[in-house]
């Protein structure tokens, strides 16, 4: 989302008083009575999110259909109660809206960059949001330390699937879940990171839709478990034998 905002950023759609951000009807089944802090923090998108880098100014006019919407239905395949990271959070994408969503959820928060800990804490603060932010990179020891344990992580454009599972899986525990929010072309990912998947003991992958009739298209998901350590050593000395049948 931050590629090409310092460019764009001497004249932001956010200044325009043309641009709507008025939330579509289906955000209301969403976020129910919630939906006012859904509204704030599509605000804060488009105007501290554009002037501080966090987002490209040209994604101000879709923010909540491409963006807020699209993350928030990820909380279709998370269960009632459960603990949830959210990896390179960014501008707090999928974990806010999740969080707005779904109160139920104890959300963390990890993002290395301080520009970005700072716009996601002033709003956690202001608004009152019962989620954690931590600063660091996922694969550091202190951070999993601290957010380790989750039942899920979830991830948006932060990595290829490889790396993404050696940062993710650690954070979860046995049989817990990596979301990680992908595009179109997820099945061929999963296929040319099948090694890398393995190796961080990622299992069991599901390539789900999540939103129809909500937003258009619905979003892509992959889910993978973190599987038991017998079970990785077996999925390990399979990707093995596939390559040397090759």
């Amino acid at each position: 989302m931050e590629r090409g905002a310092d460019a764009d950023r001497e004249h932001s759609p956010a200044d325009d008083a043309s641009v709507d951000l008025t939330p579509p009807g289906v955000a209301a089944d969403i976020f129910g009575e919630r939906l006012p802090l859904a509204e704030r923090y599509c605000s804060a998108l488009a105007s501290a999110g554009v002037e501080r880098g966090l987002i490209g100014p040209r994604e101000v006019p879709r923010l909540w259909d491409r963006h807020i919407l699209n993350c928030a239905v990820v909380g279709e395949l998370i269960p009632q109660g459960s603990s949830v990271v959210d990896v390179g959070s960014g501008a707090g994408l999928p974990g806010i809206p999740l969080a707005i969503a779904r109160p139920d959820l104890r959300i963390t928060l990890v993002e290395p960059l301080l520009r970005r800990t700072k716009f996601l804490v002033e709003f956690i603060e202001s608004t009152g949001l019962e989620v954690i932010v931590v600063r660091g990179r996922a694969e550091q020891p202190d951070v999993r330390k601290e957010a380790g344990g989750a039942d899920y992580v979830t991830s948006r454009a932060v990595a290829p699937l490889g790396k993404l599972a050696t940062w993710s899986m650690p954070l979860v525990h046995e049989n817990g879940h990596m979301l990680a929010l992908k595009g179109s072309s997820v099945a061929d990912e999963v296929e040319r990171d099948r090694a890398e998947l393995a190796r961080a003991g990622a299992g069991h992958p599901e390539i789900l839709k999540c939103g129809a009739g909500i937003v258009s298209p619905p979003t892509v998901v992959l889910s993978v478990a973190r599987v038991p350590r017998a079970e990785k050593r077996a999925n390990r000395q399979a990707v093995r034998y596939a390559r040397r049948g090759r």
